[in-house]
């Protein structure tokens, strides 16, 4: 009976939150060692879906570039990078192409396996993801794009007739060439132009921490004038700097809350939107209610 009870007290603590964002479109930028483990994939997929069958809206933005530094190095090529970002060659960008459409597909085939009717697209389709030629610090990187225009018609139409879209991150510009995009920046560009309620970024670190060495100072809940602020005083560095910028431009383009999520853990998803504490950071706008109190 206790266990019982438990079950129950789990459900009743997420109504609030299904009342809140019942019909709302959630973006869920899914990425890192979440996309590698079958574990992890199984539950992350479980909890878009269960998302989907609550009455959210989810879209699902994938990464997918450890599998494409596999297959470039299967294809006798060596990956690339210059300051963090892949060098996209016109041969590299054939398998980039080519791997994101069979990782879509895959995922694809896991949500469908759950009775939700998924659809994939790239940021080709519909036009989607409009690019122009990203440049790092001035050095050509080849065919990686910077998102300049959403165009998110067949991403409505799509939830509209109750499919569940998922995409993958490649766009064309006004040339129609093809470029690949980072996913988290993709991810930001659909959240944005879709007015998302929520941006879910699934990451391999727990969240924001105002120390990283002392993991008690994990940041549950900041508002984007408190992240200015950490960033500001020098708490915020490496990988995280760069993220935590995407989050702040996002909150002040529409989107009303950002979630950084460590997709390591079972079930994280569900664990931050449906629980009063949550296990990542939420950043919020200034004006927005902080759900979390100590």
């Amino acid at each position: 009976m206790d266990e019982l009870l438990k079950k129950a007290s789990v459900l009743v603590e997420a109504l609030p939150y299904i009342q809140r964002f019942n019909r709302k479109i959630i973006v869920v930028k899914y990425g890192g060692s979440a996309m590698l483990d079958e574990e992890l994939k199984r539950c992350v997929i479980e909890d878009v879906t269960l998302l989907k069958l609550v009455g959210f809206k989810p879209i699902i933005v994938h990464g997918g570039g450890k599998e494409i530094s596999e297959w470039v190095a299967k294809s006798g090529m060596e990956p690339k990078f210059v300051n963090g970002l892949r060098v996209t060659d016109e041969p590299t960008m054939e398998i980039a192409e080519m791997v994101l459409n069979r990782v879509n597909k895959s995922l694809v085939q896991l949500v469908e396996r759950l009775g939700v009717l998924a659809v994939g697209i790239s940021g080709k389709d519909g036009n989607l993801l409009r690019v122009e030629k990203k440049y790092s610090a001035g050095e050509d990187i080849g065919f990686v794009g910077d998102v300049k225009q959403v165009c998110p018609k067949i991403l409505y139409d799509l939830l509209e007739k109750d499919f569940l879209p998922i995409v993958a991150p490649i766009g064309m510009d006004e040339d129609y060439q093809t470029y690949n995009i980072n996913a988290d920046d993709a991810a930001c560009a659909i959240a944005k132009a879709v007015s998302a309620e929520k941006l879910a970024f699934l990451t391999d670190i727990e969240g924001v921490y105002k120390d990283p060495e002392d993991k008690s100072t994990l940041i549950s809940e900041l508002t984007v004038s408190e992240a200015q602020k950490l960033i500001t005083d020098g708490y915020i560095g490496g990988g995280m700097l760069p993220k935590l910028g995407s989050c702040i431009d996002a909150i002040e383009n529409g989107v009303s809350r950002v979630h950084i999520l460590d997709g390591r853990i079972l079930h994280c998803l569900l664990l931050e939107i449906f629980t009063n504490k949550g296990i990542g950071t939420a950043i919020l706008g200034d004006k927005e209610t902080k759900f979390y109190h100590e």
